[in-house]
């Protein structure tokens, strides 16, 4: 399970199609040892990365919900300092067998490669959008950090995905980029400060098809 939301507000929890920026910088922070309350330059340079989604699977949108209450000889403290005997339910939308591949691109090598080290030997727990939804298997690739364009290198990755019984590798995946020219959809989730003070600016992402590179079955004579 994973949870991707840029447009939460109190008991409404929602989730993007795929994984946000913000969430991925905060992923990348948790494994780096930054806390929620530092806005430092490593930070910033993180932010400032162009990042790019690959959609292996796109998973199945579901909902939950929470409900906070008290016992019936009991009261609730509202956030206002009021009393209250009502239990509050709080919906939680997230994603389910979902698959994405993840590049970040700059020009600072040494960056990834800290990053990339970090994903490996995090300093605190990772999760995918939500401290409950921890990962399965490691998030990053053997040969995560390469010297190729982002979008040339994901169409070149192989298909993450484990194929099921009814499943082969698609011929193309959507690819969502993030946008230098300010075309494409409006995301509201760039960095702008310390997860704590939580500011977030606008960013443009586009979406394209990329044929994806087939592995050969036997080897060339």
């Amino acid at each position: 399970m994973q949870s991707w939301g840029t447009t939460s507000r109190f008991d409404q929890r929602d989730t993007g199609k795929e994984p946000s920026k913000s969430g991925v910088v905060g992923l990348l922070a948790a494994a780096l040892g930054i806390d929620r309350e530092v806005w430092n330059d490593e930070l910033k340079s993180l932010a400032a990365l162009t990042m790019a989604v690959r959609h292996d699977r796109p998973g199945v949108l579901k909902r939950d919900y929470q409900t906070a209450g008290c016992a019936a000889t009991d009261k609730m403290r509202r956030a206002d300092g009021s009393l209250s005997d009502d239990g509050v339910t709080s919906q939680r939308h997230y994603l389910a067998d979902a698959v994405f591949l993840v590049g970040l691109e700059g020009a600072d090598r040494s960056l990834l490669e800290v990053a990339h080290a970090a994903l490996q030997n995090p300093v605190w727990p990772l999760a995918l959008g939500r401290k409950s939804y921890v990962p399965s298997e490691f998030v990053c690739l053997d040969d995560g950090v390469v010297d190729a364009p982002l979008r040339e290198t994901l169409a070149a990755t192989p298909w993450i995905s484990s194929p099921r019984r009814w499943e082969s590798a698609p011929e193309r995946l959507l690819v969502s980029i993030e946008s230098a020219d300010g075309s494409g959809a409006l995301r509201m989730d760039q960095p702008l400060s310390s997860f704590a003070v939580r500011r977030f600016g606008a960013r443009y992402v586009r979406s394209e098809w990329v044929a994806l590179q087939q592995e050969q079955a036997h080897a060339p004579l």
